[in-house]
């Protein structure tokens, strides 16, 4: 009976919010809609100081880690984009076993030690890594429920992206989902961990041809199981 209304109520979020009547194509271009809501490589790179943006580039295209530092300057700079658009909140998204997509939503407002002030932050360890409430969610038997502490885990690899609702704005963030432990949660971490590993065989058969000059370029940068 539960599990009915849940559905319902997601059906009819589905069909009752996503509305495509709001875009007027005849008087702006397509064009220029296209991938405006998503913090691409051009408005990273038209944000970020440049020794921080070949950071970050060396992280999603070569899966070097990032610095916290860095991680600081590109959250500071997805926030102040996502404000620019109306955002407020922002939330880890991920894909749990479940057939459905998972949120945790958070504000970026922050109040202030002492005198009833608030503040707009988000730092580099809140966008790098969550921690949600796994109880909820499968795991494949690796867990007791009462013992489901899940993580989320910033893929680098996936902009994050700006979802307008009727209710404000929210700044997406794509993420892989995992135990403390480091075990695979959801249908991400396993597809990121098997294109790095047919990545390097890949590699592996080009130095047998004699190409020595080949690198990981572009390649995913899986979660590790040593997650902590």
């Amino acid at each position: 009976m539960g599990s009915n209304k849940r559905h319902e109520a997601i059906k009819t979020i589905a069909t009752t919010r996503h509305k495509l009547d709001y875009v007027d194509f005849k008087t702006k271009h397509i064009k220029e809609q296209f991938g405006a809501n998503v913090f691409s490589e051009e408005v990273a790179a038209a944000r970020l100081p440049k020794q921080v943006f070949k950071a970050y580039q060396k992280t999603i295209k070569k899966g070097m880690p990032l610095d916290p530092t860095v991680a600081d300057a590109v959250a500071t700079a997805m926030k102040d984009w996502a404000m620019d658009h109306g955002a407020t909140h922002f939330t880890h998204i991920f894909q749990p076993m479940t057939g459905i997509t998972a949120e945790k939503h958070d504000s970026f407002l922050a109040p202030t030690i002492g005198g009833g002030a608030a503040v707009f932050e988000f730092s580099g360890k809140e966008l790098v890594k969550g921690e949600p409430d796994a109880s909820s969610l499968p795991s494949g038997g690796l867990r007791a429920t009462f013992e489901a502490r899940g993580y989320t885990a910033w893929d680098p690899t996936s902009p994050a992206y700006i979802q307008h609702n009727p209710n404000g704005s929210t700044l997406v963030i794509p993420t892989a989902f995992l135990s403390w432990t480091g075990e695979a949660l959801d249908k991400k971490t396993p597809l990121l961990r098997s294109m790095e590993a047919l990545s390097q065989q890949a590699l592996r058969i080009l130095k047998l041809f004699g190409n020595n000059t080949a690198g990981m370029c572009s390649r995913p940068s899986a979660p590790s199981r040593n997650t902590s």
